[in-house]
């Protein structure tokens, strides 16, 4: 039986003369949590909101479930409940409070109706710990606890797959770890997850493959066990040199 859920191929990406992807190739099986590492500017981002189809690839192909995202056929919206995305900033709806941020997608995509909409919010913000705040306006809260809502606005749609993208870099260090512990449950949940991040901590303790990007490509991409202690390409040890003290 085939596991890939994700196939990248030949995947190429520019903003103007700036070639941001370069002949991406790679794919992501059921239940794998794939980090992809690299420095500001290397790509990683953009392959996220590719997959996303919050940017439009120039060229190559990004199946899921053997089927081609760019298809004309394919629902957008029905598409992003199946593979959901967390965003560095939150991108919480301030004018609903935290159940509502949870129910609204529930309502408009899936149609699920009120009462069904409400009680699979309070079990996503039950399993985040935020079913207290339930009630609270979305502004009223921290960066951590907002990151927390918006990863349980995302697991109401039930997706198949959830794409990070950098979702701890807006916090301030002490709410980092709430939000990747949660991330950790879900990970030994069997969730397939794509992470972009710069905690090098969480990548070697959850991720099964790493993927570290250079300028537009894959430079070189294995087990954590491989990339953190015996990388081969000469880009990779220089990052990790510089970003692990």
């Amino acid at each position: 039986m085939n596991d890939n859920v994700i196939k990248i191929q030949n995947c190429r990406k520019s903003f103007g003369n700036l070639e941001v992807l370069k002949d991406i190739n790679f794919t992501v099986n059921k239940g794998d949590v794939v980090c992809l590492i690299g420095s500001s500017g290397s790509g990683k981002s953009t392959l996220l909101r590719c997959i996303n189809r919050l940017e439009k690839i120039d060229s190559g192909n990004i199946l899921v479930d053997d089927i081609d995202i760019y298809d004309q056929s394919i629902d957008l919206n029905k598409y992003r409940a199946k593979v959901g995305m967390v965003f560095q900033s939150f991108n919480l709806f301030n004018n609903l409070n935290v159940i509502g941020n949870c129910m609204i997608a529930q309502h408009k995509v899936l149609k699920r109706n009120k009462q069904e909409a409400q009680k699979t919010a309070m079990f996503f913000l039950k399993k985040v710990g935020m079913e207290q705040f339930a009630k609270a306006a979305s502004t009223q809260l921290s960066g951590g606890q907002k990151q927390r809502v918006a990863i349980a606005r995302a697991l109401c749609m039930n997706p198949e797959i959830l794409l990070f993208d950098e979702p701890t870099s807006a916090l301030d260090p002490e709410m980092v770890q709430d939000v990747l512990d949660v991330m950790k449950t879900l990970a030994k949940e069997g969730l397939t997850m794509i992470v972009v991040t710069h905690e090098m901590s969480f990548a070697k303790e959850v991720a099964n493959k790493v993927v570290f990007m250079d300028k537009g490509i894959i430079a070189e991409e294995g087990s954590p066990q491989v990339i953190f202690t015996k990388p081969n390409n000469p880009r990779t040890q220089e990052f990790l040199k510089r970003i692990i003290r």
